[in-house]
């Protein structure tokens, strides 16, 4: 032990000095800096596309980088995206599309003709280790005879072609959804998991020898909301944002192993499944995860508070302690959905709100994915306002925008689409009906939106018709009054605070 220093009455100030300096120094390096980790060690992002407002790829890497992204998968192989990347060092992971698969597993030439025009000149500048075959291909029941049986010749025509033009760094996978499982994604106790009957043989099994023989990697979709959004309760929050500090706990009872956090039980039960089918040692990677920092108000839990916490203590945990309770210390590829906001991704609105960026670049919150940034050293966060499910009335409306500048082709298609579900959805607007005043495109295309989604959201419709619809709680009779003659405010009055009612 060193000897100890006289007391000084200057000493506390200059040690209370140095650790403002620290922290000043510390909060620096997470200060938006694009280049701040070199070649980064931190949590992938899945840069999607689905959007007609987002960065060009060049800002989009510099975005990656000042999240301290490690690595990056896109969902095609585009060729301004692909050069973006180019001498960046970020690990990179590109898509063959589900509708290619089956030429490509019928003809070593169409496969070598992939490989040829969309691999091959972007190295090794640009440094692709993982050739993804499709995505979510086993959750799509319309292509299954002609698409699933086909998925592994695929991949073995793609390695044939990547071995005979000597790429022998990329690894061949495909990314399947948790509904690969029987139990879907919360399958209890994880280790009684198993791949459901109509793929088990079929599928998984030639998969799970392909990658067991090439050393590569079960990707899996695994994201903790579904779960517990869904769940009624039985899964706590903290437990499904992975909080370190959350008292949940899970005993599997078929194996003894305890559980801290419902993404170890996700991946333990893929783990279960693989080993029901002899192959328990193929690797596990992580293709996307994440939680949605937004959505419709009859969408629990989508905040950016929520959104924070799980990607902090994703990197956080990944960084700290990979691997699960089954596989303790595996180091997995783990990628974080999704880098922006995408506008125009149809479904509920949480589909549009899981970036770490808007489309204007600025961040939604902060986060340090290579997870060296202390938990309590962020900023604070806004408070939860959804936590708990919404309870008031909500109506489907033409959104804002689209009634900013009414784009009467697209209007009318969504018209004949809602209008065509029967029921009577569209009567009351016909000529001669109770709400056929005020005769405008977008008051009728208001009344149709919700009289459809009232009548059918139950069965998985939702409130977003090519992103010209959005939910509102807000009256829409009190904004018709301020938008009408007052000789039709009997008529809106009745056919908004009416037929717009909840069901």
């Amino acid at each position: 032990m060193a000897a100890s220093m006289p007391a000084s009455p200057l000493r506390p100030l200059l040690l209370l000095l140095l650790a403002a300096l620290a922290c000043h120094a510390a909060d620096t390096s997470w200060s938006g800096s694009p280049f701040r980790h070199g070649r980064g060690r931190g949590l992938g992002v899945n840069y999607g596309r689905v959007a007609d407002d987002i960065p060009t790829p060049r800002r989009s890497v510099q975005l990656l980088r000042a999240a301290g992204a490690g690595s990056v998968k896109i969902y095609d192989a585009n060729p301004a995206v692909l050069r973006a990347l180019a001498g960046t060092g970020m690990a990179v992971s590109i898509m063959v599309p589900n509708q290619v698969i089956p030429d490509l597993a019928a003809s070593y030439a169409a496969a070598d003709r992939w490989v040829a025009a969309n691999l091959l000149p972007y190295l090794p500048r640009t440094r692709v280790k993982f050739l993804l075959v499709g995505n979510e291909v086993l959750s799509d029941g319309s292509i299954a005879a002609s698409t699933w049986p086909r998925i592994v010749p695929a991949m073995e025509n793609l390695h044939r072609s990547l071995r005979a033009r000597r790429v022998s760094r990329v690894k061949l996978g495909t990314t399947l959804a948790m509904d690969a499982l029987v139990a879907g994604a919360f399958p209890r106790p994880p280790s009684a998991a198993a791949f459901r009957p109509d793929i088990a043989e079929s599928v998984l099994r030639p998969l799970l020898r392909f990658l067991e023989g090439t050393n590569s990697y079960y990707f899996v979709d695994a994201y903790t909301y579904f779960v517990w959004a869904g769940s009624n309760g039985t899964v706590p929050l903290d437990y499904a944002l992975l909080q370190p500090a959350t008292r949940a706990r899970y005993v599997d009872p078929g194996t003894g192993l305890t559980y801290t956090n419902l993404l170890d039980e996700m991946l333990d039960a893929v783990g279960a499944a693989m080993s029901k089918l002899g192959h328990g040692g193929v690797r596990i990677a992580v293709a996307e995860t994440g939680w949605p920092n937004g959505g419709d108000y009859d969408q629990i839990g989508a905040n950016v508070r929520n959104a924070a916490v799980y990607n902090r203590n994703l990197a956080a945990r990944m960084a700290r302690n990979p691997g699960t309770p089954a596989r303790p210390g595996a180091r997995m590829p783990v990628f974080v959905f999704s880098l922006y906001n995408e506008n125009l991704k149809p479904g509920p609105g949480t589909e549009r709100h899981w970036g770490l960026y808007y489309p204007n670049g600025t961040a939604v919150y902060r986060v340090d994915l290579t997870g060296r940034r202390p938990l309590w050293a962020y900023p604070p966060l806004p408070a939860p306002e959804n936590d708990t499910p919404y309870k008031g009335q909500i109506w489907c409306v033409l959104a804002a925008h689209a009634g900013r500048k009414l784009n009467e082709t697209a209007v009318g298609d969504a018209l004949t689409y809602a209008c065509g579900q029967g029921n009577g959805t569209c009567d009351a607007v016909q000529p001669g009906g109770e709400c056929f005043q005020p005769n405008t495109g977008a008051a009728h295309a208001s009344y149709a939106f919700n009289s459809y989604w009232q009548q059918f959201r139950k069965t998985g419709a939702t409130c977003y018709f090519n992103n010209l619809a959005e939910q509102t709680i807000k009256d829409p009779s009190k904004h018709a009054q301020t938008q009408h003659s007052c000789s039709t405010h009997s008529e809106i009055n009745y056919c908004y605070s009416k037929l717009y009612a909840l069901k």
